[in-house]
């Protein structure tokens, strides 16, 4: 039979097919597909079959073959997702199998590429699936096959063995032969695919520096509208390339861009900055820049008047200003930042701006001079409302507000006043975290602290001494049981045991 085409078959889930012919890379593999492009081909082996394509010169009908599931597709590959099949000659023709010395392809570059160097940082989200060891689904960097025809991680499949197992992972075969044999073949399918991907970020990544510098030199010179360009193609940058953003910062472009916000900065100047510096990594002195009243104020403003996209990036920027040590909590002693973070909070259209002006609110809420202010603007009221319609994340943030809020005198008078406070904190016990179980007492005895018969008789028609009975009983933490444990003796001082009982409903529980 005369065989125009072979196909090679890498293994990595459990099928049988009868070889026609095994033989050494080496030995005949240049008759197959040409000298120039099997030379850098050595050791290993591989398993020939017909094509399904094929016939003989005397029109002998083709021979049938298993074509696996196609999803995952690479280049110069027949089979997809489980990647058994490979037409060789495609894959050598595309480049599949190409390269010098396990060099990068298509370079010119003869040095050698470490592939786990490569794997780990490319971090690619997608990678075919013949590449993948079926043991610890990462990518193989030094691939070996079992006699089962399967394919492993060398370590993987070593560490397999040592536990005692002698039996294939993924067909769970018996082994007749306990010997592993280094799948070269495979193992220069991924070093190329890899070196590919590689050499590709490799020269984006280049790009984006020298482009970032460019602009960086472009807004030392223009104003005006080329300005604001600038600061768009240059914002785009930093947020999508972590070079742009090193090389922003190397060549001193913090200080540049800085130095474009001030009191007579347009906000579409200003917008484009703040974009740029919440993506960055700031100094010390950096920080001390920004703090500068004026550049402040130009924030709030922004914060206030500008898009959803701004003022979150304006929340961001401004918190990771005022955890610096040298941070004086009166530059955010500004009654129009908390309203605009406030109206941020409420803004039912944009949602995803809520998690963001919450966590401001809180850095806020650690400096005691600012929690007055926050309170005469009405925040309690407005974040207790808002609390039933609230994502998990950003309600854990919102009642740490407020327990901070209540631990001011005008605070605990804000909470007492509002009369949902108590039935919502009582149904957030025990529901959410223990974060959230935590904060919610904390609010809950300030509360009843405050006015005991009043706020007392309101939580136990709530269902308050059910959920402090369950928080005791639970695994929580011993200081969250002893705190339910007094507020529970507090909420019983005005009533006899059986009425105490009966308001409660827990007569079962008791019994």
């Amino acid at each position: 039979m005369v065989v125009r085409s072979f196909c090679f078959t890498i293994s990595t889930t459990s099928f049988n097919l009868q070889p026609l012919l095994y033989f050494p890379l080496s030995l005949s593999l240049q008759d197959c597909v040409g000298a120039s492009h099997c030379s850098d081909l050595k050791g290993g082996f591989v398993t020939l079959f017909p094509s399904p394509s094929l016939s003989n010169s005397k029109g002998v009908s083709k021979m049938p073959m298993f074509q696996p599931c196609r999803k995952n597709m690479v280049a110069g590959y027949e089979g997809g997702g489980d990647g058994q099949i490979l037409d060789l000659a495609t894959a050598v023709k595309d480049g599949v199998l190409g390269g010098v010395d396990g060099g990068i392809v298509g370079t010119g570059v003869g040095e050698k590429v470490d592939l786990g160097k490569m794997i780990e940082e490319l971090e690619l989200c997608e990678v075919p699936t013949v590449f993948i060891c079926p043991i610890s689904l990462e990518p193989m960097q030094d691939p070996v096959t079992l006699c089962t025809g399967q394919t492993y991680e060398r370590s993987n499949i070593l560490k397999w063995f040592n536990l005692g197992h002698f039996t294939c992972p993924t067909t769970m075969q018996e082994l007749w032969d306990d010997s592993v044999t280094p799948n070269t073949t495979l193992y220069r399918l991924i070093h190329t695919w890899f070196s590919q991907k590689y050499l590709l970020m490799k020269k984006r990544s280049e790009d984006v520096q020298g482009r970032a510098s460019e602009l960086l030199e472009t807004l030392k010179k223009v104003k005006g509208q080329t300005r604001v360009q600038a600061l768009k193609e240059l914002h785009q940058l930093v947020s999508s390339h972590a070079t742009a953003r090193k090389t922003v910062i190397d060549e001193g472009g913090v200080s540049v861009v800085s130095s474009l916000l001030g009191p007579f900065t347009s906000h579409a100047v200003g917008s484009e900055v703040i974009g740029i510096l919440v993506s960055l990594t700031l100094d010390s002195e950096s920080r001390k820049n920004l703090l500068q009243p004026a550049k402040i104020s130009l924030m709030v403003d922004i914060l206030n008047e500008g898009s959803i996209e701004t003022k979150i990036n304006c929340t961001r920027l401004i918190e990771s200003l005022i955890e610096g040590k040298d941070f004086r909590s009166e530059v955010i002693s500004s009654h129009s930042l908390l309203v605009g973070l406030m109206r941020l909070v409420k803004d039912k259209r944009h949602s995803n701006g809520v998690c963001p002006g919450l966590s401001l609110l809180r850095s806020i809420c650690l400096h005691k001079e600012v929690r007055s202010l926050l309170v005469s603007i009405g925040a309690v009221s407005q974040l207790v409302e808002l609390l039933s319609g609230m994502e998990p994340e950003c309600l854990e943030l919102a009642l740490c507000v407020l327990d901070a809020l209540a631990s001011i005198p005008e605070g605990r008078v804000a909470l007492k006043d509002c009369s949902n406070t108590i039935p919502i904190m009582v149904k957030l016990l025990m529901r959410i975290s223990e974060n959230c179980t935590q904060y919610a007492l904390s609010i809950l005895w300030s509360v009843c602290k405050l006015a005991p018969e009043e706020c007392s008789s309101i939580a136990v028609d709530a269902g308050l001494a059910a959920k402090l009975l369950l928080v005791i009983q639970s695994g929580c933490n011993p200081i969250l049981k002893q705190q339910s444990a007094e507020l529970l003796k507090l909420c019983s001082l005005n009533y006899s045991d059986t009425i105490f009982i009966s308001k409660c409903k827990l007569t079962r529980t008791i019994q």
